[in-house]
């Protein structure tokens, strides 16, 4: 026969376990949800880096069309497009691309990709979706400013119409040998000269000091400047030295007409330099390559002559 002791007791180890199964239940239902959150979280991230790649994209190539046709419309297109074709569709399925632009230097075009993230296990506490953004600027100009430019000074001859150098002058195979005469401005494509950025004589220790490196010239140049020398010198020392310190290096150098204004900057590869009787500086000019020592400054891209075909186009953001 059971005592009203044994009764109590009975009643209280049923309590136990059922308080028990309460908290244990409760206790799973908060796992499945944190562990439900840490996958959607998981996935949202994996879009974001999708996301992200496809702005980034976008924006270099709305930059780049903004750059070739000063187009604000087809700019915007071609980000959207570009989006598009890595799964992100602007109107669609409530994903946003938004396209603005920055005029102040160059053109900075900044694309948004917002796109909304469909949760499946954030569902049982009522979140269905998060909205995942993602942004990237590109900066695209013709440079006005170099930075360390060199010492010397090429013709507009060495160019065709475009602003590209004419093939003779831009083999990598075949460098050419620049230096035919001693004239304060390059006479002709296959000429060059001195300068010091300056307007009196050049010297031959200011240069060499650039050259040597421990002058730099920082230097930003209007269109049709003049920057010849005034000397009508050759500086016969000077070509040991460019063979010594700049040899198997990219420098940027200003461009000139037939009488020594400034033209635009273009990116010299020097192979090597000889002295004596040679005097001549061997090198070629690049095409597919965008020296970072040449700068978009601060004017405006439809102020800014086209630089020789010299371009900047890159992700600042």
């Amino acid at each position: 026969m059971r005592t009203a002791r044994t009764a109590l007791i009975s009643r209280s180890g049923k309590d136990e376990r059922g308080q028990i199964l309460v908290i244990f239940a409760a206790a799973l239902v908060i796992l499945v949800v944190m562990v439900g959150l840490v996958l959607d979280g998981g996935s949202a991230f994996a879009q974001r880096r999708e996301q992200q790649n496809a702005a980034d994209i976008a924006a270099l190539a709305a930059a780049n069309v903004y750059l070739l046709t000063a187009d604000q419309n087809a700019s915007t297109s071609a980000a959207r497009a570009v989006a598009a074709e890595n799964g992100w569709t602007h109107g669609t399925g409530g994903v946003d691309v938004d396209v603005s632009y920055d005029f102040s230097n160059g053109v900075e075009v900044t694309v948004d990709v917002d796109a909304p993230h469909d949760n499946h296990f954030g569902r049982v506490i009522g979140m269905n979706q998060w909205q995942v953004g993602t942004t990237a600027s590109a900066l695209s100009g013709f440079p006005d400013t170099a930075e360390a430019a060199g010492p010397m000074i090429f013709s507009i001859a060495a160019f065709d119409a475009s602003g590209q150098p004419l093939p003779q002058y831009s083999n990598p195979n075949s460098p050419f040998h620049f230096g035919e005469t001693n004239g304060d401005v390059p006479t002709g494509p296959g000429d060059l000269a001195w300068t010091n950025y300056g307007t009196g004589n050049v010297n031959t220790n200011e240069v060499r000091q650039i050259i040597q490196g421990n002058l730099v010239i920082n230097k930003t140049i209007q269109f049709g400047e003049y920057i010849g020398q005034h000397n009508n010198g050759n500086h016969t020392a000077l070509f040991s030295e460019v063979d010594d310190y700049l040899s198997g290096t990219d420098v940027p150098v200003p461009i000139v007409d037939s009488n020594g204004n400034f033209m635009g900057w273009a990116t010299l590869h020097i192979v090597s330099a000889e002295g004596g009787s040679a005097k001549d500086v061997v090198g070629y000019f690049k095409t597919n390559f965008v020296s970072q020592r040449l700068t978009v400054g601060g004017c405006s891209i439809n102020d800014c002559p086209r630089f020789l075909g010299t371009y900047t186009l890159k992700l600042t953001n």
